[in-house]
């Protein structure tokens, strides 16, 4: 919790899947308050989304009439109120063009972030949330470059002159859960601490595997079968080849790569930077209050603050 000395301006809320967060902006754009929550779009029974922003955000709102921004999964068809996508380029004056605003029946107004989508040759990619993110990086000189995004299906995004001009998903997250969970290779894997050495071994497969990403993941299970690597440090094994497969694809057309921003808060960003640095590259952390940011400049640019 931040304490800055103004006036409260506007309510930010970062609604995704697994998670909720609330942010209370002040006129600066600075975070003055915020609160979390585990309940996600897809952990709120009947979808009973306006029960639970009331509920979180009711200390805030009670006292001021003031402007409510929300971004992320919640704009989904799973969400409260499915929006459409905007296409590239996308900065801060489209989204605020493309906002959906929505009157709750406690008579709140909730303008909904729209989803960004892009095409390519394989078909359509889209995002929710991520582009709020992305538009934030720039009110702290980040308005350049290549971001990282990690998750469940982590996001690299080309950014310039403060917009969105392309990017690419990955469900490398949602591959290992499903490895581990529910084939042959989980079943040596045992929780335990980090181990980043098998972490940059697996990295250092995956950057070098190309297109052989299938074969090598039978090595998940014969690297411990054979003792080459202890059981413990299978998983960390399995995510370092999944996590340098996908920097190794997402990097190799690019023509200029340059100091590369990984947004994200948990300790999968930190393995992000373990597997760029493994491949080469420089990489920076945004800091994690960055949605908030771009919620006070999408509402800026709307004219919902001054």
């Amino acid at each position: 919790m931040n304490s800055v000395a103004s006036e409260p301006a506007l309510i930010g809320v970062d609604w995704g899947t697994s998670s909720l967060r609330a942010f209370l902006i002040s006129a600066e754009g600075e975070v003055i308050d915020g609160v979390s929550s585990s309940e996600g779009i897809m952990k709120v029974d009947g979808q009973t989304f306006e029960a639970v922003l009331d509920r979180l955000i009711r200390p805030w709102a009670a006292k001021t009439d003031l402007p409510i921004l929300a971004s992320g999964m919640i704009t989904s068809r799973n969400g409260w109120v499915e929006t459409s996508y905007a296409e590239m380029p996308l900065g801060a004056r489209g989204l605020a063009r493309s906002l959906v605003s929505h009157e709750a029946t406690n008579g709140a107004r909730i303008h909904f972030v729209t989803g960004a989508a892009t095409e390519h040759a394989g078909g359509p990619d889209v995002m929710r949330g991520e582009e709020t993110q992305i538009i934030g990086a720039s009110s702290l000189g980040l308005s350049e470059g290549i971001f990282v995004m990690p998750g469940t299906h982590s996001k690299w995004v080309q950014v310039a002159d403060e917009k969105i001009l392309d990017f690419s998903t990955y469900m490398t997250g949602e591959i290992f859960a499903a490895l581990k969970g529910h084939t042959i290779l989980g079943t040596l894997m045992k929780d335990d601490v980090f181990s980043k050495e098998a972490f940059i071994k697996g990295v250092e497969a995956g950057l070098a595997g190309e297109a052989n990403l299938l074969h090598s993941l039978f090595h998940v299970r014969t690297l411990p079968l054979m003792g080459k690597i202890p059981n413990i440090a299978t998983a960390d094994y399995m995510s370092g080849l999944l996590i340098g497969t996908e920097v190794a694809a997402a990097t190799h057309d690019l023509e200029e790569v340059g100091t590369i921003t990984v947004v994200g808060r948990s300790d999968l960003s930190e393995r992000y930077e373990i597997a760029l640095e493994t491949a080469g590259f420089e990489s920076r952390h945004a800091p994690d209050d960055i949605v908030a940011k771009g919620h006070f400049l999408i509402a800026q640019a709307a004219g919902l603050v001054g």
